[in-house]
């Protein structure tokens, strides 16, 4: 049987041209039945920019910057009642079609509950090179990430995964970091929960102009891996984590979504 599947491409200030250009290939080369573009904080002429898009392209927009993880969170819960997989594509176009396509295959053929895009791993193809700063940042977070999470990927940040909606739908209430650290969590929770996950090894061409900023992202990213980690083992009823735990509730992305409670994010 076919399985339904919708895209959210999260963007914060994109490049229109690109943007329209990559959203054009998704949809050619894949049979999508909805993309759902998150748009925090666009400028006033934005739709005049990105020109016509696809039928089956639909954009949100936000007044304010969300974070990525806010935004993927409020797009799959537009999407989750009415498709079979859901995915989400950085909005520069580094993944490129043909990889994303195989990300979702591996989904859709059920080889996996959560396939995590891969740039790290051996058999991936880096077409063009982040910067030496962030190559360096990201290699020493994967590092530490494969040390400290259940979970041992290549590459935990690469902004292309793929998941079915019942998966979904188990991890979501679990999830609360709103910015880029996101995805360490979603790992961490879908590990926790004992979904099965695999690392798909993808084409990368980094693009200019990223939104991540080396200032201060080491102790960002270190600190949701521990927080992370924790709220793993505490679905895994660690008693160690048990114990550590303070007892303070604090509301999901999902409880803040549905409170309107979300707030502006400052850059990872």
């Amino acid at each position: 049987m076919t399985r339904s599947v919708g895209i959210v491409v999260p963007a914060y200030r994109p490049d229109p041209e690109r943007l329209t250009a990559y959203l054009d290939a998704l949809t050619a080369r894949l049979d999508l039945s909805v993309v759902r573009v998150e748009l925090d904080a666009p400028r006033s002429d934005i739709y005049e920019q990105l020109g016509p898009l696809p039928d089956c392209v639909e954009v949100a927009t936000a007044d304010r910057r969300r974070g990525k993880g806010t935004a993927i969170t409020a797009g799959f819960e537009a999407l989750v009642a009415d498709v079979d997989v859901l995915a989400f594509a950085d909005a520069d176009g580094s993944t490129p079609s043909e990889s994303f396509a195989s990300i979702v295959s591996t989904v859709t053929d059920g080889d996996a509950d959560l396939a995590v895009g891969s740039r790290r791993h051996p058999d991936a193809d880096v077409a063009t090179h982040q910067t030496l700063a962030r190559r360096r940042l990201g290699d020493g977070f994967a590092w530490l990430a494969r040390r400290m999470l259940d979970e041992s990927l290549y590459d935990y940040q690469c902004g292309a995964k793929a998941l079915t909606a019942d998966t979904w739908r188990d991890v979501r209430e679990h999830l609360y970091e709103p910015g880029f650290a996101w995805d360490i969590e979603l790992v961490a929770i879908t590990n926790a929960l004992e979904h099965q996950i695999v690392e798909v090894p993808v084409r990368w061409e980094d693009q200019p102009g990223s939104t991540v900023s080396t200032v201060g992202t080491t102790l960002r990213f270190a600190r949701a891996l521990v927080t992370a980690r924790h709220r793993a083992r505490l679905l895994r009823e660690d008693r160690l984590h048990e114990l550590l735990a303070t007892g303070r509730s604090e509301p999901s992305l999902l409880d803040r979504l549905a409170a309107g409670e979300t707030e502006a994010v400052e850059a990872d």
